[in-house]
């Protein structure tokens, strides 16, 4: 069975039929409390989402899902890497050459927050970017194409909110800092184990601000799917459990629109099978 792995107050937890569970006292201290430590032991956190939705219902239970805050599900993940252009139309809107390669950045572990979380519009051209975000389960390095989802724990829902003034400061420009602001980083709700998804390479990708659709999408559409950017991330450095990948955006960005987010606007991003974040712009 899959699995839906969250954090409340920094610790793991597993979602079950809409009710959350403490994920070290539901498996009697057999997994850890870390988000980060237990997604590495992701075939044990199938085992324990199965016994807890078969008949195990006093695995410590936190509360229905609607009524628990949650945090971003690998708070504070070794690696963050997010990837550019990697949806053909939003190369074009940009203006760019498709890449040759996976464009890859980062951005900093302390921009990450949890799927209601507001976003501070921290600058006049503050932008949506809604993406699939992959999160690593098992260590690796020189993963084949053909195996790279083997090392997959499961798949969330991301904001690659950008300051683009910041962003395009300096040429060349410096990606990861203006992607990197206090709260620019919303992620969640749960990471979602791929087995739960109706098609993990073709999953539909929607962000919608004040109700209006802005990007719609699917991620079939990638220049460079999953399996091919865990690859080549790979291939050049160690991937660690908890890592997480940025898979890149859609078209219908505020910056080739000029419509970027203001303090009252509502940002809403969901991904078919995986979840919704809903974020208020302050």
């Amino acid at each position: 069975m899959g699995f839906r792995m969250g954090s409340v107050d920094g610790r793991a937890v597993l979602a079950v039929d809409d009710v959350v569970y403490d994920v070290e006292r539901a498996s009697g201290g057999a997994l850890p409390s870390s988000p980060r430590r237990a997604i590495a032991q992701h075939a044990a956190l199938h085992e324990l989402s199965a016994r807890l939705s078969a008949s195990d219902r006093d695995g410590a239970p936190l509360g229905p899902t609607a009524e628990v805050l949650l945090g971003p599900p690998v708070p504070w993940p070794r690696q963050v890497f997010g990837i550019g252009l990697n949806y053909r139309l939003h190369a074009a809107e940009s203006g760019s050459e498709l890449p040759s390669v996976p464009l890859v950045f980062t951005k900093f572990q302390g921009c990450l927050v949890g799927p209601t979380a507001d976003i501070p519009v921290a600058a006049p051209t503050t932008d949506y970017e809604a993406e699939l975000v992959v999160v690593i389960g098992t260590g690796c390095k020189d993963v084949e194409t053909a195996d790279a989802w083997d090392v997959v724990a499961g798949l969330t829902v991301g904001q690659d909110v950008s300051d683009r003034d910041l962003q395009y400061a300096t040429k060349p420009a410096q990606f990861s800092l203006g992607k990197s602001r206090d709260g620019y980083g919303p992620v969640g709700p749960f990471v979602v184990s791929p087995d739960l998804v109706p098609d993990r390479n073709a999953l539909s990708v929607r962000c919608e601000v004040n109700g209006d659709v802005r990007q719609a999408d699917s991620t079939a559409n990638m220049i460079f799917g999953v399996a091919e950017l865990v690859s080549y991330l790979s291939s050049i450095l160690t991937l660690h459990p908890g890592d997480l990948i940025f898979t890149g955006t859609p078209a219908g960005v505020g910056r080739t629109t000029g419509r970027y987010l203001q303090a009252g606007d509502a940002v809403t991003t969901t991904i078919e099978g995986i979840g919704t974040l809903s974020n208020r712009c302050v």
